[in-house]
């Protein structure tokens, strides 16, 4: 599936991945491959994407939300200080 994954200054991830995990407002969800369409908001967490090898890319988020819809994911997030970021979003 495609995912991208975008602040208000600039993209944060573009690529496909097996799976997506998203800390939800309500509770924590996986997307998986040919998931049902969604639009969720997201709350303080971290987002971790994994390729086709395996691979683990996280973004630590403070908020956003995300829309699921034929294999294209979409998150637009707010970004939290750490010391991986310059600007923290919004």
């Amino acid at each position: 599936m495609n995912v991208s994954v975008l602040s208000a200054s600039k993209s944060l991830f573009q690529g496909t991945a097996t799976s997506v995990a998203f800390p939800g407002a309500q509770s924590a969800f996986t997307v998986l491959e040919n998931h049902a369409p969604i639009i969720s908001l997201l709350t303080k967490g971290i987002i971790v994407i994994t390729n086709e090898k395996g691979e683990e890319t996280r973004i630590d988020i403070a908020g956003g939300f995300v829309e699921i819809h034929a294999n294209e994911v979409t998150a637009c997030v707010e970004l939290v200080w750490n010391e991986n970021y310059l600007f923290c979003g919004w």
